[in-house]
């Protein structure tokens, strides 16, 4: 979405749409899901568990990080990953909304 059309939607559009397209990838659904089966590791470790090269596993850190779905700790000369409990819990509180407002609407088709 280009920067200049952004300005037409609400804070929590472009939030969700933020943290939406960090996910947007298999890649990284299965880091999120490594991190929460592991609770915190490092790079190497991801590079270990999945079938990518350490370049493209740090790229896709990074856009999970700058979406703000993980954080890192610096450990010596390593980054130690988790899931970030406040981008989580955003997409929680959105899809629960979402969802009643859904579920509590007659169906039209």
């Amino acid at each position: 979405m280009g920067v200049t059309k952004t300005e037409h939607f609400t804070d929590t559009q472009n939030e969700m749409a933020i943290l939406i397209k960090a996910l947007a990838h298999p890649a990284r659904i299965a880091i999120m899901e490594y991190l929460c089966e592991v609770n915190s590791c490092i790079c190497g470790e991801i590079v270990n568990e999945l079938p990518l090269s350490q370049p493209t596993i740090s790229q896709h850190l990074k856009e999970l990080k700058n979406a703000g779905l993980i954080k890192g700790t610096v450990e010596g000369t390593s980054i130690c990953y988790c899931i970030d409990e406040k981008g989580i819990a955003k997409l929680q509180t959105y899809f629960n909304q979402f969802a009643t407002q859904f579920l509590d609407k007659k169906q039209c088709c």
